[in-house]
């Protein structure tokens, strides 16, 4: 296997809160991972990336938080979804399958348009 890529800018917000809807609460470190082998271990997931992420979704009301223990039974931040953040996950699903689609248009076999 290659280099494992970045993930593309617009994209982690998204990918943070499908992870939480389909897991359910999760702290910072388990969402990390989890996106990270949804991709097949092909996205690198920066932490200075994550956790900024993290509280922007939080202060747009999209995620809450809440202190527990983790499995190692270490204190950790455990984020859950919000009636907010599944009408964004609504509307940036939305978006996303349109702007793949434009792309689509651009990568796949060309067509005389004449």
């Amino acid at each position: 296997m290659g280099e494992k890529a970045d993930v593309w800018q617009g994209t982690l917000a998204l990918m943070v809160l499908k992870t939480i809807e389909a897991l359910g609460p999760m702290h910072g470190y388990g969402i990390a991972r989890r996106i990270e082998q949804t991709s097949g271990n092909v996205l690198s997931l920066n932490y200075g990336t994550l956790y900024p992420a993290l509280l922007k979704l939080e202060q747009e009301g999209a995620i809450a938080s809440e202190w527990g223990t983790s499995e190692n039974n270490r204190r950790a931040k455990f984020y859950k979804l919000t009636r907010a953040g599944l009408k964004q996950i609504a509307k940036e699903t939305s978006n996303w399958e349109q702007t793949t689609a434009i792309l689509a248009r651009f990568l796949g076999p060309s067509e005389d348009l004449a």
